[in-house]
């Protein structure tokens, strides 16, 4: 019996034994369950589900930053203390196989009226091609031969992938309410009826209900569809943070005593050696990487990594958590905007720079709380991005000039947009109070943009080291930068989600 199957029938006999003893609210002594108090619902909740594909990371605290010598000398990972609350991680970068997945499923619904969101999701199979190599092939049958299915999908901008993440949201969240017993399965979704999680929780999604839930409500019809405080459906599919990337890469809950870690690592492992130093497994290395020059995988007959670029997702040893590759085959994009000194700015409790803060569009005219979707238009941000589409629930920035949001009576945040807060801002650059002309040169403000860096609110940073890297990139607590528009045939990236409730799960 499913678990939706059971909330319905432990519903329906609150409804029928009505007389019976209910758990009652300890601060105003009414029952909870009961028609006769207004409705008010209390559902049976477990755990949180673990999403398809992913593992849980248990949290805790670890020095996020450098773990040996600085070669670069950018002294933008200077070490500090740090904690990261348990969250939800993919086991391997995404491959090809799931992009085309996503790429199939976007052409059947968008393809015949908005082919130009479909267009926008393809990778870049160009980003392999070099002025002085012949890599042709891999510009024809990386990202679409069977031999590479297993392969992580590289040339996806960071755009790219934080639109994957949202798909794969809605596509989770679907399949558990059809699982569930409560959507019926639509084979041909089109951009009228395809579903989206927030749609569907806002109450305009218009597709075919198969069983909705029994309601106590005494003014409702009886029936309602799932609501986010039954905890069946999924939060947000998402990057993982900078800080959340590097603790999970560690893996140093296989290293730890009590609280005592007992070895400090460079690595996703023990030891300063990138071979395996197990007698079965000895000599053999533990990640795809770049030797030296002109060494991508070793000799004939014993190649040394067994890879030329990437590697099949499951190659080698995961670490402690379960993790595969987070050393090596390709480094990940991750949520954070760069700042050489996030380091010493970010709170030492979930730290991240990015943070947008936005709300949901309301139409007042149809009600203080109707949620407005985009029906039949592709809204696009300031770099002709794609940022909204049909059957999407609009949003906006929060604004001080819209007295919705009450910014004027706020003490942690006063705009919108925080990435640049304190670094990379007008007040911090050394034109500020040079008048009109030089506020209006908006990103160069701080750091030239284009001209003495290539700093600026949409350089994202990317962790890990690469099939083209040498094994210095591979140590967690290095970071670089690229921006969120650019891709690479070294770069790809793993879906994160957040873990609601407790860190530690169920047994625990």
């Amino acid at each position: 019996m499913n678990k939706l199957t059971k909330l319905a029938l432990l519903t329906g006999a609150v409804i029928i034994v009505s007389s019976c003893s209910k758990e009652r609210s300890p601060v105003t002594g009414w029952a909870y369950n009961d028609p006769k108090n207004g409705g008010f619902e209390v559902m049976p909740y477990e755990e949180q589900e673990t999403g398809p594909g992913l593992i849980l990371i248990e949290g805790g605290t670890f020095t996020m930053g450098r773990a040996e010598q600085d070669v670069t000398y950018d002294w933008n990972n200077v070490p500090r203390r740090v904690t990261v609350s348990s969250f939800y991680m993919d086991e391997t970068e995404v491959r090809n196989l799931d992009y085309l997945e996503y790429l199939h499923w976007t052409a059947r619904v968008f393809g015949a009226n908005f082919y130009e969101i479909y267009k926008k999701a393809l990778p870049d199979t160009l980003c392999w091609r070099e002025k002085m190599a012949y890599n042709e092939p891999y510009v024809e049958y990386y990202l679409r031969h069977p031999a590479y299915r297993d392969y992580p999908v590289v040339g996806v901008n960071w755009l790219q992938a934080s639109d994957f993440c949202a798909w794969r949201t809605d596509r989770v969240n679907e399949f558990i309410l059809i699982r569930e017993g409560i959507l019926d399965h639509n084979p041909n979704p089109s951009e009228a009826d395809y579903f989206n999680t927030d749609q569907y929780l806002a109450g305009k999604w218009t597709g075919q209900v198969a069983t909705p839930l029994p309601s106590i409500d005494p003014n409702g019809s009886g029936e309602r569809q799932v609501k986010m405080e039954d905890g069946i459906l999924l939060p947000r599919y998402r990057l993982p943070t900078e800080a959340e990337w590097e603790y999970a890469a560690y893996g140093l809950i296989g290293n730890t005593i009590g609280e005592r870690i007992t070895e400090r690592r460079i690595y996703p492992w023990n030891g300063h050696a990138v071979r395996n130093p197990e007698e079965k497994f000895i000599g053999q290395m533990l990640a795809n990487f770049k030797r030296s020059n002109g060494d991508n995988m070793g000799a004939a007959g014993f190649l040394n990594d067994n890879a030329d670029i990437t590697a099949p997702v499951f190659s080698y040893w995961p670490n402690d958590y379960g993790l595969y590759n987070m050393a090596g085959n390709v480094s990940e994009w991750v949520m954070d905007v760069y700042r050489p000194l996030s380091a010493e700015d970010k709170n030492d409790f979930r730290p991240f720079r990015g943070n947008v803060f936005k709300t949901q569009v309301k139409d007042p005219s149809n009600g203080p709380n109707d949620i407005v979707i985009n029906t039949d238009s592709i809204l696009y941000d300031a770099d002709s991005n794609i940022a909204g589409i049909p059957g999407m629930v609009r949003w906006r920035d929060v604004s001080i000039a819209n007295k919705e949001d009450r910014l004027d009576e706020r003490r942690n945040y006063k705009k919108s947009d925080n990435i640049n807060h304190l670094d990379g801002d007008v007040e911090s650059s050394i034109y500020y109070g040079e008048g009109e002309d030089a506020l209006q040169r908006g990103n160069k403000m701080m750091y030239e943009y284009g001209i003495y860096s290539m700093i600026n609110d949409k350089a994202r940073v990317y962790k890990g080291g690469s099939w083209n890297d040498r094994a210095y990139w591979m140590a967690p607590g290095t970071r670089r930068f690229l921006d969120q528009r650019q891709d690479a045939p070294w770069l790809g990236f793993r879906c994160a989600m957040t873990r609601v409730g407790s860190p530690v799960g169920l047994g625990k």
